[in-house]
């Protein structure tokens, strides 16, 4: 073990002397929850901000190694864990806003810092005099008296800094620090071409007759972004981060529906030599195939899945691919359904993507007699949000919001809600950023601007950002179903955030592995369609009458309905992040130009044994921002959408076992999971709240892959995970 080398009373005394911060970030924000003051932040905070952040980190965690007293839990594990105040305030800001309404200023920074900010993390988590530290601290753990949480904060530290390379040689540390530098720069080079990618190539339509079939709405919009974009009298349809496109089902031009679909699948692949994101993601996966060798793993996925429920690539892929065979089935058998509808309008075409949920929505309004923009019409923004979303967490949590428009925001689009408990104190911030923008890049997702700390006493500040079209100006603006369940998703994010009762930040809200982190926001779908959440939120804009409960059963069992296509996009992307992730070194070298990086794609696809022609999946490599656009991110780890939803499937089951929207099941599902953090097994976090180890029944039987009686027969055998058998290696 390394040894801290004695030093004299100067050094110690320099050691010591933190350096002092300036300008906005240099102390916690005076606004109620510490709340950032956007009107006192300009682009020309940020840079100084994290130079004089990190300098402030580097000075504290130098002394923590020179401090000459033994290592002790707090001195050490603590201290490391109170280091970097000023760093954190700046980069939840920043990175918020990188992501929601950048600029090309921040954009700037934005590649700047990066690799910086990589740099000084690798400083601090291989520097092997504090490393020693920690390990005195954690071989002594057998003998200290620590609460559930210390011990859990001292566990991931020990294991963040090993993974991180603690235990490497001094050559291998270095070349990891290189990596980890590169990684950086690439990361956020992917993710900035292709926004651009996204935002820059909207599909021009030269007459308002090719749009046949879109809303006087959505026509509106699409002449005014043409407008915006130097082209009066045209009309431009912008793309949306997903392989298929929101607009495809209601354009009747088929032509145009081709078009459409092309511009979105081809759109960083080098079709326009402007946006190819190929060879970034082909260094990508180089370098962390590269990386993985160092630490003596033979892939990326088996390197970084080591803190996850599922521990090992093994796993999830077994769980995927007995998924298949029952998938591609269904993908046959719903083509089949689709040609035929396709035949009875007198078509002369088999059925292709740009083809697929015209047909699907055709297939399912004849089935089951829904009208998807009828449905439309009872789901107004507000109302989904303040009478639906609020009035779950109402009803389960016993919570209550107050809107106010004291907190300044960074786009006028932002509404900002305290957040009560039912005794009436106060919970947290809530900030609400529905709709797309070119400055926002694509999906959805929640973070904070404050985490939850006992040990800071701060509350949290929580942010959902959402990319819902907005309405032209005048109109009102209804949402879709699928709108509307991301509103309950992201706001079950939310709640996890809120419910955080953790001392260390490190541990609190949702940071969870992530193949458990999207489990509570998935969940919080279910009371979407709940009968009694519908009744207080889905009225009809203009009669105010409430959404007819048959028409509620249609939406439900509509959502059996298309299974091949709505599961198989996502299962396809998450086995082809897999195959990413399963790169040796020499394989991933050995992918070393653009059409090779297509190749690559194509045989890796074809390999999964689903109807990829007529099923891409939801996103292509070139454009796959969840795995290629930071460090580490979502690589090797896409499957968590699927392995969370078996959490989420057999959840509902337990809450519906359980008398369903009941304050009483709120508060169980807060104290043994929402408020847990990253405190625990995930394992044993489940079983305390539901009393048994996850069934993969429910989902299978939610997706229309297995009938209940082929569920009840099959339970037995291979239904049930045992427990734990997920969780080793």
């Amino acid at each position: 073990m390394t040894q801290t080398a004695p030093i004299s009373a100067a050094e110690a005394s320099s050691a010591y002397a933190t350096p002092e911060g300036t300008g906005y970030f240099a102390s916690p924000s005076d606004l109620p929850f510490r709340a950032p003051d956007f009107t006192r932040i300009s682009e020309y905070d940020y840079l100084p901000a994290f130079e004089q952040g990190m300098a402030i980190q580097k000075a504290e965690v130098r002394a923590i190694i020179d401090n000459p007293a033994p290592p002790t839990f707090g001195n050490t594990i603590v201290a490391l864990e109170k280091s970097g105040r000023m760093l954190g305030r700046v980069s939840a800001v920043f990175f918020a806003l990188t992501g929601s309404n950048t600029t090309d200023r921040l954009d700037e920074i934005n590649k700047e810092i990066s690799p910086k900010l990589s740099a000084h993390s690798d400083a601090i988590l291989l520097d092997p005099d504090l490393f020693a530290r920690v390990k005195v601290v954690y071989d002594a753990r057998a003998s200290m008296t620590m609460t559930v949480e210390d011990a859990k904060l001292l566990e991931e530290t020990y294991a963040d800094m090993v993974h991180a390379g603690a235990l490497l040689t001094d050559a291998e540390r270095e070349r990891v620090k290189a990596i980890n530098t590169q990684l950086s720069m690439l990361t956020t080079e992917f993710g900035q071409v292709l926004r651009d990618a996204t935002n820059d190539q909207p599909l021009i339509v030269d007459t308002r007759e090719e749009l046949a079939g879109l809303s006087d709405a959505d026509i509106r919009a699409a002449a005014d972004l043409a407008a915006e974009q130097g082209m009066p009298g045209k009309y431009a349809i912008a793309l949306q981060n997903t392989t298929q496109q929101p607009l495809l089902p209601a354009l009747a031009n088929r032509s145009v529906r081709e078009a459409l679909f092309m511009r979105s699948y081809t759109r960083a692949d080098g079709t326009n030599p402007e946006y190819d994101t190929r060879m970034i993601l082909a260094k990508i996966a180089r370098l962390r195939a590269e990386k993985a060798a160092i630490f003596g793993k033979e892939d990326w996925a088996s390197y970084t899945m080591y803190d996850r429920m599922a521990k090992v690539p093994a796993t999830a892929l077994s769980f995927m691919e007995q998924m298949v065979p029952a998938l591609a089935a269904t993908q046959r058998r719903e083509a089949e359904m689709l040609n035929a509808a396709i035949r009875a309008e007198g078509g002369n075409f088999e059925v292709q993507p740009w083809d697929w949920y015209r047909y699907a929505n055709k297939v399912k309004a004849d089935r089951y007699d829904l009208d998807e923009s009828a449905v439309m019409e009872y789901f107004q923004i507000d109302r989904v949000l303040e009478d639906g979303v609020f009035y779950m967490a109402n009803r389960l949590y016993g919570l209550t919001f107050e809107k106010r428009d004291d907190i300044p925001v960074y786009h006028p689009d932002v509404s900002v809600y305290t957040v009560f408990e039912e005794d009436g104190s106060e919970l947290g911030l809530f900030y609400f950023d529905p709709y797309q923008r070119e400055s926002k890049r694509g999906g959805a997702w929640m973070s904070n601007f404050v985490d939850q700390s006992h040990l800071w006493g701060t509350k949290p500040v929580i942010y959902n950002v959402l990319n819902i079209p907005k309405a032209a100006e005048g109109e009102v603006q209804l949402v879709g179903f699928d709108d509307v369940n991301t509103m309950f998703h992201e706001f079950g994010h939310a709640l996890h955030g809120l419910f955080a009762d953790q001392k260390y930040e490190s541990l609190s809200g949702t940071a969870t592995a992530r193949d458990f982190v999207e489990y509570p926001s998935q969940v919080h779908e279910m009371w979407a369609t709940d009968p009694e959440v519908l009744q207080n939120y889905a009225r009809h804009y203009r009669t105010g009458e409430t959404i007819p409960m048959d028409m509620v059963e249609k939406i439900e069992a509509a959502s059996r309905f298309n299974q091949g296509y709505d599961f198989g996009e996502v299962v396809e992307a998450a086995l082809l992040d897999m195959k990413w992730a399963a790169l040796s070194p020499q394989e991933a070298a050995a992918i070393d130009t653009p059409d090779k990086v297509t190749a690559f794609e194509e045989r890796s696809l074809e390999e999964l044994g689903l109807e990829i022609d007529l099923v891409p999946p939801r996103y292509r490599s070139t454009y796959f921002n969840h795995i290629f656009s930071s460090p580490a991110g979502y690589s090797a780890g896409y499957y968590s959408y699927l392995w969370t939803e078996m959490l989420d499937r057999d959840s509902r089951e337990w809450f519906r076992e359980n008398g369903g929207l009941t304050r009483a099941n709120g508060q169980h599902y807060r104290d043994t999971v929402l408020s847990r953090g990253g405190t625990m097994d995930y394992f044993e976090m489940y079983e305390n709240f539901a009393g048994r180890q996850p069934d993969v029944q429910p989902m299978l039987e939610a997706r229309g892959l297995v009938s209940g009686d082929e569920a009840a027969d099959s339970e037995a055998s291979d239904g049930r995970l045992p427990p734990r058998s997920l969780g080793e290696s």
